[in-house]
């Protein structure tokens, strides 16, 4: 690892243990501000003590981490435009990472010292936007074209139907429960169950299953949350040391071969659907030397982005054997044609084989480029496990006691838990990031509502001002800091 920054100019060195400490931070806070919500109902309820509870949580969170795999991570980094991610320097490297990170730590402060259920995920999100959205302005590109806007809208429909599933079917469950066992003690309070049964502790089973479930929602937490720290360090060292990390300097000759070949079935397979997509991608118009000097992603390049990739692949056994400058090219050809292909596979006229045929190719060009080494992985576990342990009690109550205008039961509580675990579970395996607080609160609220508890309209209204405001705050906070570090980096 140490060598991989090695020969790195002073400045570029200290700009990059900061930028790396800033991301580790938003994991940290990350860690006390989300997982709040994974343990706020097993320590409401006393199924544990607070300090196992947080203990166990920030475990489970680190193990969560550590076998979540990268597909989150990519959905994050693809936020950015090919465009911005294929041209980045170093100075707008620095610019971006700092800029959004900042506004990412300023808004999760804020709302965990005011103890509200805010999301860090939208945080992180909108402040990426708004650094998208900045450059194009300061690039004078359309807006447009300063967002994956493809990919916001499959990540902004994820984040919008995750809550409301959440809500429905957490409310599902409980009714499901006080049909099954009417009369059983998981209605309880705790309150009730201290007074009525002069029990400290929920019934056994209960327990188990309170225990169990915070155990799973922190895993899933730990998977998706903890992706998205991934994205951002890869992002920071792409930006900052690129020739380094825009490819997989451990790929295997296997691995660079397959990347290779996935390039030549492309090409198979645009000649054998040039009837449909020939005006699309310019078929055999453009010749083999025609890429311009300034690189740019353009459909109606795709044939001689494909020459210039195995021209620049050709007897390549190892990626360390490529230059800086030429591992930059590879990296973009690689973008390059891999969005391309996405736009491919959402045109008319293409058999679902076809599709299914291209996703697979899509993967294997991407399989060096979109990676993360373990030293990363292993920085953002530790980092959101020990968040996990420290900062929780605020939102704890919030969850517990001011959701609803009366506690939290046991049931509700198993409720809640189960649907969040399961609901962020789907979504890391589709690699799609959602909120965990989202996700959770909004469970609670559709127990207490299942249960006729009713809902506390201040709290509410709270949370939901959060949400609402969450993404225009960051965009807004995100595009002022990169424009303002654009005047004094770049």
């Amino acid at each position: 690892m140490i060598d991989l920054f090695s020969g790195l100019d002073a400045w570029v060195l200290v700009s990059l243990v900061l930028a790396l400490t800033f991301v580790l931070a938003f994991e940290f806070i990350n860690g006390f501000h989300d997982t709040a919500n994974a343990v706020a109902t097993v320590i409401y309820t006393k199924a544990m003590p607070p300090h196992l509870a947080v203990f166990f949580s920030g475990v489970f969170n680190f193990l969560g981490v550590l076998l979540g795999g990268v597909g989150v991570a990519y959905a994050i980094v693809h936020l950015l435009p090919v465009e911005l991610l294929i041209n980045v320097n170093t100075g707008h490297g620095l610019a971006m990472v700092f800029s959004l990170l900042a506004a990412a730590i300023a808004w999760n402060l804020g709302t965990w010292y005011f103890g509200i259920p805010a999301s860090s995920s939208h945080t992180l999100i909108g402040s990426i936007l708004g650094v998208g959205l900045a450059n194009a302005l300061i690039s004078d590109i359309p807006l447009g074209d300063g967002v994956n806007w493809q990919k916001a809208v499959d990540i902004g429909v994820s984040l919008l139907l995750s809550p409301m599933a959440g809500f429905a079917v957490a409310a599902l469950v409980l009714l499901g429960l006080k049909w099954w066992r009417p009369l059983s003690k998981m209605h309880k309070t705790p309150e009730q169950r201290r007074k009525l049964d002069d029990k400290k502790h929920p019934p056994f089973w209960n327990r188990l299953v309170l225990v169990m479930s915070a155990m799973g929602v922190s895993f899933v937490h730990g998977s998706n949350d903890g992706q998205k720290g991934i994205g951002l360090i890869m992002l920071v060292l792409i930006g900052i040391v690129p020739s380094q990390f825009v490819l997989d300097l451990n790929s295997t000759t296997y691995q660079i071969e397959r990347t290779r070949d996935a390039t030549l079935h492309l090409s198979q397979f645009y000649q054998r659907n040039e009837a449909t997509l020939g005006e699309f991608l310019a078929l055999g118009k453009a010749k083999n030397g025609d890429l311009p000097e300034q690189f740019s992603c353009n459909p109606q390049q795709t044939e001689p982005t494909i020459a210039a990739l195995l021209k620049s692949l050709e007897g390549v056994t190892e990626y360390r054997s490529l230059t800086p400058e030429k591992r930059v090219e590879v990296r973009r050809y690689l973008l390059c044609l891999d969005d391309t292909a996405k736009k491919v596979g959402k045109l008319p006229g293409l058999q679902a084989r076809e599709k299914a045929d291209l996703d697979k190719l899509r993967k294997d060009l991407t399989a060096t480029t979109e990676y993360a080494p373990f030293w990363v992985i292993l920085a953002v576990a530790l980092a959101l496990g020990l968040g996990t342990m420290v900062g929780w009690k605020r939102v704890v109550l919030t969850i517990g006691e001011k959701i609803g205008k009366q506690g939290m039961t046991y049931a509700q509580g198993m409720s809640a838990q189960i649907t969040a675990a399961c609901a962020i579970g789907m979504a890391n395996i589709f690699s799609l990031p959602v909120s965990t607080t989202h996700v959770l609160s909004s469970g609670v609220a559709g127990t207490m509502v299942a249960n006729k508890s009713g809902l506390q309209g201040g709290t509410v209204k709270t949370i939901l001002l959060a949400w609402v405001l969450t993404l225009p705050a960051t965009v807004a906070l995100s595009a002022g800091l990169f424009w303002i570090a654009t005047k004094f980096i770049v």
